[in-house]
C-alpha cells in the first residue's frame, strides 16, 4: 500500500492507538480502514507488556474510467482536473500571503492499489528554507492545511503531498538509512536504541522501513513534541 495513504500508531491499547491516529489525520473512523498489527499484551503483573500497534489506511474515493464509469487508471476526468487546479491555487495563494516568491507545479502521482491518485505539489525557487522549518514543521503544517482545504472544497478526502525542492524524498532516504543503521546496532549490542524526537510523518518512515525486520521491532514512546521511535530487539 502506498505510504502516503497510511499511518501506523503504537499505544497501550488498540483503542488508544486508533484514537491517536484519527486525531492526527483529522478524520473520523468511517473514513479509514483499521488493521490491527499487534493487539499488545499487558504482561505479568504489568511487567514485560507490549504495546498495541495499528495501521490506519485512508479510504480511497473511486476513480472512474472515461466511458464505463468503472474504476480505472485512465486520464483524469474534468472533475479531477478541477481538483488539481484547486490544489495549485490554494498553495499559490498561501505563498503569496507569506510573501514567498516561488513557482508551484501540481500533478497526479501513480495510482495506489485502490485506484486513488495523490496530488503531488512541487514548490521551487530560491531560499525556500523558510517553507521547511525545523524538522519540516512549517512544511508539514502547510501540507495539513492544504489537505483540509482541498478536501473540504471537493467534499471528499484528497491526499495532497506538498514538497519543497525535493526535500521530502531526501529526508525519507536519510531516515530509512538511519533506521537500518540503528537496527544493525541493536542486533550487535542486544540493547534498545532511541532516536531523536521526530514528527509523526517522519516516525512513520522508521516504522515502515523496519516493519518486516526479522530481529527488531519499533515503538513510538513519549508525548508530542518529544515523541520518539525506540528500536527494540525481538524476544
Amino acid at each position: 500500500m502506498n505510504e502516503r495513504a497510511t499511518l501506523e500508531k503504537i499505544a497501550p491499547t488498540v483503542e488508544e492507538a486508533v484514537a491517536e491516529g484519527l486525531a492526527e489525520l483529522g478524520l473520523t473512523e468511517d473514513a479509514v480502514d483499521v488493521e490491527v498489527l499487534d493487539n499488545g499484551s499487558r504482561g505479568l503483573l504489568g511487567i514485560g507488556g507490549r504495546q498495541a500497534r495499528v495501521r490506519l489506511s485512508i479510504k480511497a474515493a473511486p476513480v472512474a474510467g472515461p466511458e464505463t464509469g468503472q474504476p480505472g487508471q485512465d486520464a483524469p476526468s474534468s472533475g479531477d482536473d478541477e481538483t488539481l487546479r484547486l490544489a495549485r491555487q490554494i498553495v499559490t495563494e498561501m505563498l503569496e500571503k507569506m510573501k514567498v516568491n516561488a513557482s508551484v507545479e501540481a500533478h497526479y502521482g501513480e495510482p495506489e492499489e485502490e485506484g486513488e491518485r495523490p496530488i503531488l505539489m512541487d514548490i521551487s525557487g530560491s531560499d525556500l528554507g523558510i517553507l521547511i522549518g525545523r524538522h519540516a514543521e512549517i512544511l508539514n503544517a502547510m501540507q495539513y492545511l492544504v489537505n483540509l482545504m482541498v478536501s473540504k472544497q471537493v467534499e471528499r478526502w484528497v491526499q495532497v503531498v506538498v514538497d519543497v525542492e525535493g526535500y521530502r524524498a531526501r529526508r525519507e532516504r536519510q531516515l530509512r538509512q538511519l533506521a537500518r543503521r540503528m537496527a544493525d546496532q541493536v542486533m550487535k549490542t542486544g540493547r534498545r536504541q532511541s532516536l531523536e524526537p521526530m514528527p509523526a510523518n517522519e516516525r512513520r518512515f522508521i516504522h515502515l522501513e523496519l516493519r518486516d525486520h526479522p530481529s527488531v521491532i519499533t515503538q513510538s514512546v513519549g508525548e508530542e513534541p518529544g515523541r520518539k521511535v525506540t528500536i527494540v530487539p525481538k524476544q
